[in-house]
């Protein structure tokens, strides 16, 4: 008897410990159930049904669960009574305005404090079909050598991105401004691009993964560039290469800094010329022939103004490059963001301005003169897009 005795004795221990912890545990637990969900995110969009599923755990144990969508309730105290579980339930959009939401989830613990985890859920539901459409006709899009291609295009909501597939390249599309539903792209034609007619296509897609595409034709015109001749006096090569840093510096910084330009648009509305311009010396793609670096196309123009007078900036922008180069001389570059870049040769000084600054329209950047390569006083303004070299002078356009 006495072995059956001692079993019933330590069975009515462990009985009475665990009557104890779990009345301790009722009466004190202080924790909070922890939650997972599943399905849907915060600040998410979407379309269609949402599947959705919340994962449940408490270590004394989990009572119920509520899920109430807009202040309306989904689901209603629904017992669980495990230390953990998981719900499953559907949020249904199409019965459901387009726009934002908010599912709000609470999760109770069975202890006499009734311990509870809440968590609010803002999502965005779109259940409206994709549109897009030119801004302007597509049916007569012709672009001179050299030159940029302006594309835009209306959309009738925002979308996630939108990418145009052009002469073998792919370009990312940017809002005209800030929660704008016009899109564009500056697309650089090359001076050495082939005149030719070229096929192209835009693929957008919205936030919900639905996606349009934009097809049309670009015809590339050939342009009858101006041929030079110019000559350094050697005195002048010597001297600038030893003041200034070798050129190929400066074009691995300009790939650089292509790279990494900001995706969006820094600027808004035309360029300024940076100069008061008196005359061009020499225009955008000129054939130039020099001593020192045989024929190449100049793709800048010179500009001609008062020697020694501010130079400033065409548009807003940040200060990616502010050095001395053996061709270029004292140069500045800057940012415009969307890949592309303004860039500023053979200034005789520069403006109080540092690598990184944020500079705006109209705002010095230094003043004219002739380092580097110069055989006079003038500015040699460039600018391109994602590294390739385009007219200058179209930017500064009213209607471009």
């Amino acid at each position: 008897m006495i072995p059956y005795i001692r079993v019933f004795a330590i069975s009515l221990l462990l009985l009475c410990s665990y009557v104890g912890w779990s009345a301790y545990g009722y009466f004190f637990d202080t924790s909070s159930p922890v939650i997972t969900v599943s399905g849907i995110e915060t600040d998410g969009c979407y379309a269609g049904d949402i599947p959705c599923t919340v994962n449940m755990s408490d270590e004394y144990s989990v009572a119920d669960i509520s899920v109430t969508l807009d202040n309306k309730a989904l689901v209603s105290h629904f017992k669980i009574n495990r230390k953990q579980d998981e719900h499953s339930f559907v949020v249904p959009t199409k019965t459901m305005s387009n726009g934002p939401h908010a599912l709000k989830i609470e999760v109770r613990d069975g202890s006499y404090r009734k311990n509870n985890t809440t968590e609010t859920i803002p999502f965005i539901i779109d259940n409206r079909p994709l549109q897009a459409a030119f801004v302007k006709s597509d049916t007569d899009l012709k672009v001179f050598q050299g030159r940029t291609l302006h594309l835009q295009f209306q959309v009738n909501k925002p979308i996630y991105s939108a990418v145009i597939k052009i002469l073998s390249k792919e370009f990312a599309c940017t809002p005209e401004s800030e929660n704008s539903l016009i899109y564009e792209c500056f697309i650089p034609i090359s001076t050495e691009e082939a005149p030719n007619e070229y096929p192209f296509s835009i693929e957008i897609t919205d936030m919900v993964g639905n996606t349009a595409t934009l097809d049309s034709k670009l015809q590339v015109i050939m342009f009858p560039f101006k041929k030079q001749v110019i000559a350094i006096k050697s005195e002048k090569l010597k001297e600038e290469h030893e003041a200034g840093i070798p050129e190929k510096e400066l074009e691995d910084k300009l790939e650089k800094a292509s790279k990494e330009s900001p995706e969006h648009k820094l600027w808004r509305g035309n360029f300024y010329a940076p100069i008061d311009i008196k005359s061009i010396s020499t225009e955008f793609g000129t054939v130039r022939t020099t001593q020192h670096r045989g024929k190449y196309a100049h793709n800048a123009v010179d500009l001609i103004g008062t020697p020694k007078t501010v130079v400033w900036a065409p548009q807003d922008g940040i200060v990616v490059i502010k050095d001395r180069f053996v061709h270029s001389g004292n140069t500045v570059v800057i940012d415009h963001g969307c890949g592309v870049l303004s860039m500023f040769y053979h200034l005789d000084s520069f403006a109080n301005i540092n690598v990184g600054d944020t500079i705006r329209k109209g705002k010095p950047v230094g003043t004219l003169g002739k380092t580097g390569y110069a055989t006079g006083f003038h500015l040699h303004w460039e600018m391109r897009i994602h590294n390739i070299a385009i007219d200058p002078m179209q930017w500064i356009k009213n209607d471009f």
